[in-house]
Protein backbone atom coordinates (compact mmCIF):
# COMPACT_ATOMS: atom_id res chain seq x y z
CA UNK A 1 0.00 0.00 0.00
CA UNK A 2 1.53 3.30 -1.04
CA UNK A 3 1.83 6.26 1.29
CA UNK A 4 -0.50 9.21 0.64
CA UNK A 5 1.25 12.19 -0.90
CA UNK A 6 -1.53 14.75 -0.36
CA UNK A 7 -4.87 15.17 1.35
CA UNK A 8 -8.06 14.52 -0.61
CA UNK A 9 -10.28 17.38 -1.75
CA UNK A 10 -12.80 16.47 0.98
CA UNK A 11 -10.07 16.59 3.62
CA UNK A 12 -8.80 19.91 2.25
CA UNK A 13 -12.34 21.30 2.48
CA UNK A 14 -12.48 20.31 6.15
CA UNK A 15 -9.24 22.21 6.77
CA UNK A 16 -10.54 25.19 4.76
CA UNK A 17 -13.53 25.43 7.11
CA UNK A 18 -11.29 25.24 10.18
CA UNK A 19 -9.01 27.96 8.78
CA UNK A 20 -11.92 30.22 7.80
CA UNK A 21 -13.35 29.97 11.33
CA UNK A 22 -9.95 30.83 12.81
CA UNK A 23 -9.58 33.71 10.34
CA UNK A 24 -12.93 35.18 11.37
CA UNK A 25 -11.94 35.12 15.03
CA UNK A 26 -8.45 36.44 14.25
CA UNK A 27 -9.88 39.41 12.35
CA UNK A 28 -12.28 40.18 15.23
CA UNK A 29 -9.40 40.07 17.72
CA UNK A 30 -7.24 42.23 15.45
CA UNK A 31 -10.01 44.82 15.13
CA UNK A 32 -10.39 44.94 18.92
CA UNK A 33 -6.66 45.45 19.36
CA UNK A 34 -6.61 48.18 16.71
CA UNK A 35 -9.54 49.92 18.39
CA UNK A 36 -7.78 49.85 21.76
CA UNK A 37 -4.65 51.35 20.22
CA UNK A 38 -6.52 54.08 18.40
CA UNK A 39 -8.89 54.64 21.29
CA UNK A 40 -11.85 54.56 18.91
CA UNK A 41 -14.26 52.87 21.27
CA UNK A 42 -15.09 56.21 22.85
CA UNK A 43 -16.61 54.73 25.99
CA UNK A 44 -13.95 55.85 28.42
CA UNK A 45 -12.64 59.09 29.84
CA UNK A 46 -9.08 58.78 28.56
CA UNK A 47 -9.27 62.00 26.57
CA UNK A 48 -10.71 63.98 29.51
CA UNK A 49 -8.38 62.80 32.25
CA UNK A 50 -5.92 65.37 33.61
CA UNK A 51 -2.56 65.24 31.89
CA UNK A 52 -0.61 65.64 35.13
CA UNK A 53 -1.13 61.99 36.07
CA UNK A 54 2.25 60.94 34.73
CA UNK A 55 2.18 57.39 36.08
CA UNK A 56 -1.21 56.68 34.57
CA UNK A 57 -0.06 58.08 31.23
CA UNK A 58 3.00 55.86 31.38
CA UNK A 59 0.83 52.84 32.03
CA UNK A 60 -1.47 53.87 29.21
CA UNK A 61 1.47 54.22 26.81
CA UNK A 62 2.82 50.84 27.85
CA UNK A 63 -0.61 49.32 27.38
CA UNK A 64 -0.83 50.79 23.88
CA UNK A 65 2.65 49.49 23.07
CA UNK A 66 1.68 46.01 24.25
CA UNK A 67 -1.55 46.20 22.25
CA UNK A 68 0.49 47.27 19.23
CA UNK A 69 2.79 44.27 19.59
CA UNK A 70 -0.20 41.97 20.00
CA UNK A 71 -1.82 43.49 16.91
CA UNK A 72 1.36 42.84 14.91
CA UNK A 73 1.44 39.24 16.08
CA UNK A 74 -2.24 38.87 15.26
CA UNK A 75 -1.69 40.21 11.73
CA UNK A 76 1.18 37.77 11.25
CA UNK A 77 -1.14 34.94 12.36
CA UNK A 78 -3.77 36.14 9.85
CA UNK A 79 -1.16 36.15 7.08
CA UNK A 80 -0.12 32.58 7.97
CA UNK A 81 -3.76 31.47 7.83
CA UNK A 82 -4.22 33.18 4.46
CA UNK A 83 -1.09 31.44 3.16
CA UNK A 84 -2.56 28.13 4.33
CA UNK A 85 -5.69 28.85 2.25
CA UNK A 86 -3.45 29.40 -0.79
CA UNK A 87 -1.79 26.05 -0.14
CA UNK A 88 -5.24 24.45 -0.02
CA UNK A 89 -6.04 25.99 -3.42
CA UNK A 90 -2.73 24.66 -4.77
CA UNK A 91 -3.40 21.27 -3.15
CA UNK A 92 -0.06 21.44 -1.33
CA UNK A 93 -1.63 22.00 2.11
CA UNK A 94 -0.53 19.66 4.86
CA UNK A 95 2.73 18.63 3.24
CA UNK A 96 5.80 19.17 5.42
CA UNK A 97 8.16 21.60 3.71
CA UNK A 98 11.19 19.75 5.14
CA UNK A 99 10.33 16.08 4.69
CA UNK A 100 7.66 16.17 1.98
CA UNK A 101 5.49 13.85 4.08
CA UNK A 102 1.94 14.58 5.17
CA UNK A 103 1.58 16.48 8.42
CA UNK A 104 -0.77 14.51 10.71
CA UNK A 105 -4.38 15.69 10.71
CA UNK A 106 -4.33 16.13 14.49
CA UNK A 107 -1.50 18.65 14.19
CA UNK A 108 -3.24 20.53 11.38
CA UNK A 109 -6.47 20.71 13.34
CA UNK A 110 -4.57 22.21 16.28
CA UNK A 111 -2.23 24.42 14.21
CA UNK A 112 -3.90 24.77 10.79
CA UNK A 113 -1.16 27.03 9.40
CA UNK A 114 1.62 24.52 10.19
CA UNK A 115 4.13 23.90 7.41
CA UNK A 116 6.30 21.44 9.34
CA UNK A 117 5.56 18.03 10.76
CA UNK A 118 6.46 17.46 14.41
CA UNK A 119 9.66 15.57 13.54
CA UNK A 120 10.94 18.36 11.29
CA UNK A 121 10.00 21.01 13.83
CA UNK A 122 11.83 19.20 16.66
CA UNK A 123 14.89 18.60 14.44
CA UNK A 124 14.90 22.29 13.47
CA UNK A 125 15.04 23.31 17.13
CA UNK A 126 18.04 21.07 17.75
CA UNK A 127 20.15 22.69 15.04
Amino acid sequence: MSEKTRYSDAELEEFRQIINEKLEKAYRDYDLLKASIMNTDGNDVTDTSPTFKVLEEGASTLSKEEAGQLAQRQMKFIQHLQAALVRIENKTYGICRETGKLIPKERLRAVPHATLGIDAKVDGRRK
